[in-house]
């Protein structure tokens, strides 16, 4: 009996030890991985209404060990955007979907980033935090996927606020609105300008929109159609309540990827000047492949069933998702922006999509980070 006494707790010890070790120590110099900056036809300045400029950044699992990790790779990004002339006084810069969610590793052990493996990183997080992590399993009840919904909750307070710290500064450090990108958080709300969470809701994929204020807008956007792999453990929000918003530049719309699919997203935001989509496709080489079809929910019944494993991913993008459905919002101005970088055994791909007059421009693409500029 004493034996294994004394091995429980030699065990106990050793997991005190690890628990309690590693963290945020000699974190790698930041690296934006900057492939291009390109001005895309710029206008005349007497017919610019405004400008988006769109962010591809190539993050790296180290860059969200902290809050200054995080903030130091943005700025990165925005300082080369000014440094390119590219912020003015209705400049709106939009980021990719997932940008924020990954933020789930902040003030995590270095091992978690380290490690190739998404599912032992979460196995890391859970041993790391057994006691916050089981209580809020205990909430995670509606989702199938309890360990992801899990982390999320457990996590979600410093995300959020690590998240609204980044994006306020750099709102108002540069004068510019800021469509922010998405965060996987429970039921935020916007209370007395701080984004707050409720751990005890549902989870939902959202976006917020920073002004020069440094405030986010009172409105969030939650995704409507979640696709296949994120329903374990994010709730569709109602297309219905996908928000507007009165901006200098005009009236904007933002889509959470997916829903920029789907006819019913661009009836809520119908009559905006501008569409705003952010997307994240987790595969390397996802765009070359055949096109499987709708992911998450059914298809609209305007889509060629001819078109599926003819089309490939990007064809499929072009003809069913912002440049071919822009038009049912009544906006002739849209962007699309894609997560890229290297997120364990994940994969990530996409380039973006500039609408301009209702016409797809054609882009220099950017093998890691790209940063371009459309006046409209």
């Amino acid at each position: 009996m004493k034996k294994l006494i004394l091995v429980l707790f030699s065990i106990l010890a050793i997991w005190a030890i690890w628990a309690n070790t590693g963290y945020n120590k000699d974190l790698p110099h930041i690296e934006p991985n900057i492939s291009i900056v390109e001005d895309l036809f710029p206008m005349h300045e007497d017919s610019i209404k405004g400008n988006v400029v769109g962010i591809q950044p190539y993050m790296l699992e180290s860059d969200y060990l902290s809050q200054q990790q995080f903030s130091s790779k943005l700025e990165s990004y925005f300082k080369a955007a000014d440094d390119a002339g590219f912020f003015r006084e209705n400049t709106i810069v939009l980021l990719p979907e997932y940008l924020g969610t990954w933020l789930v590793i902040s003030g995590e052990k270095k091992s978690v980033a380290t490690t190739g493996s998404l599912s032992w990183a979460m196995g890391q997080m859970i041993l790391s935090h057994p006691y916050s992590f089981f209580k809020n399993f205990l909430k995670s009840t509606q989702e199938s996927d309890r360990i992801a919904a899990s982390l999320f909750r457990m996590k979600a307070e410093r995300m959020a606020d690590v998240y609204q710290s980044t994006f306020s500064k750099l709102a108002e450090k540069y004068q510019i609105h800021i469509a922010a990108g998405s965060i996987n958080l429970p039921d935020p709300q916007i209370m007395n300008g701080r984004i707050k969470v409720n751990p005890n809701n549902p989870i939902y994929n959202t976006s917020f929109i920073f002004g020069p204020d440094g405030y986010p807008l009172p409105l969030s956007i939650r995704k409507a159609f979640p696709i296949d792999s994120e329903k374990p453990f994010i709730t569709a929000s109602s297309s219905k309540d996908i928000p507007k918003f009165k901006l200098p530049m005009g009236n904007i719309g933002v889509l959470v990827c997916a829903d920029s699919w789907y006819p019913d997203a661009y009836e809520a935001i119908r009559g905006v000047d501008l569409v705003l989509v952010n997307s994240y496709c987790a595969i390397d080489g996802a765009m070359d492949v055949s096109w499987a079809g709708y992911n998450g929910a059914p298809a609209p019944i305007d889509i060629d069933l001819n078109d599926i494993g003819v089309l490939n991913e990007r064809q499929a993008w072009v003809k069913y998702a912002l440049p071919g459905r822009i038009g049912l919002s009544g906006a002739e101005n849209g962007v699309n922006v894609f997560l890229r970088g290297e997120l364990w055994d994940l994969g990530t791909d996409g380039q973006p999509f500039f609408i301009r007059n209702g016409e797809l421009l054609p882009i220099q693409k950017a093998d890691k980070a790209g940063i371009w500029n459309m006046d409209f």
